[in-house]
Parts: structure tokens; C-alpha cells; sequence
């Protein structure tokens, strides 16, 4: 399923040119068939900027850690055992940028990196519990 495409220039600028010539904002959004809500933000749009263009459309082209790439990769290669939620703790306090592990998790996938998940704690207790499941199950 595609993204919806904007109303035409042409109709935005005879709408405005509607509520402009004198007719109420509902007025010109029943006459040409459009939500009330578009045409006011059409008429506003016009004044505010003296043009009805629509807004470029879609997402921008890359993401927000591409401009620090080079600085998580670079922390990365220095200590390879660096967790998600520690780098992202670092961006914060060394750039601040405040993003989520997610967004830092995919930068390193586009550049074929790995990273660890979880922190030390978590693997310690992880061990403990692998142990104690051993204990219990009668292996050594």
C-alpha cells in the first residue's frame, strides 16, 4: 500500500483564492469538496508564506547517527565489549544525542557490526542461573 499524494497546486490556490474572494473557509471547503480543517490550513499556509505548495513528502535520506558513525564505530574498535544501553549512555553524554539502543542496534547492523546486549550484570546473573539449573539437574 502507498503513501497518499497531496492535493494538486491548482486546486489548494482556486480553494484559497475562494476564501480570499470572500467566502467563509467552510464555505470554500464545500464548494470544492475538500475537509475544512485543509482548506484553513491552506488559507494560513498562503499567508504565512505567500505560496500553497504542498511540503516535500516522505522520510529525509539516512538517519541521525550517520553523522557520529565514525565516533561509535571508532568507541567500538576500542573496547569491543561495549553494550547497546552504554553507548547510547555515551552519545548522550560525549555528543549529546539522546537516542534509543534501537537507533544505534541499526547503525552497527548497516555496517556489519556486532555489539553486546545486555550488561555485565545480566551475564553474571545468567551464569548463576545456568549453574544452579546444572546443580539441580544433577550435572557438574
Amino acid at each position: 500500500m502507498g503513501t497518499g499524494k497531496p492535493y494538486s497546486v491548482d486546486l489548494r490556490q482556486r480553494v484559497v483564492a475562494a476564501i480570499e474572494g470572500g467566502l467563509s473557509t467552510r464555505q470554500a471547503a464545500a464548494r470544492f469538496a475538500v475537509g475544512i480543517a485543509t482548506a484553513g490550513t491552506w488559507a494560513r499556509l498562503k499567508r504565512a508564506t505567500g505560496a500553497v505548495r504542498p511540503a516535500k513528502q516522505g522520510k529525509p535520506k539516512g538517519a541521525v547517527l550517520d553523522a557520529h558513525a565514525d565516533f561509535i564505530l571508532g568507541a567500538l574498535a576500542e573496547a569491543p565489549d561495549t553494550t547497546l544501553d552504554e553507548m547510547v549512555e555515551r552519545l548522550r553524554k560525549e555528543r549529546g544525542v539522546t537516542v534509543v539502543r534501537t537507533a544505534v542496534w541499526k547503525l552497527l547492523d548497516r555496517h556489519g557490526q556486532r555489539t553486546k546486549n545486555d550488561c555485565p550484570c545480566q551475564r553474571a546473573s545468567a551464569r548463576r542461573c545456568e549453574g544452579r539449573a546444572r546443580e539441580l539437574a544433577g550435572r557438574p
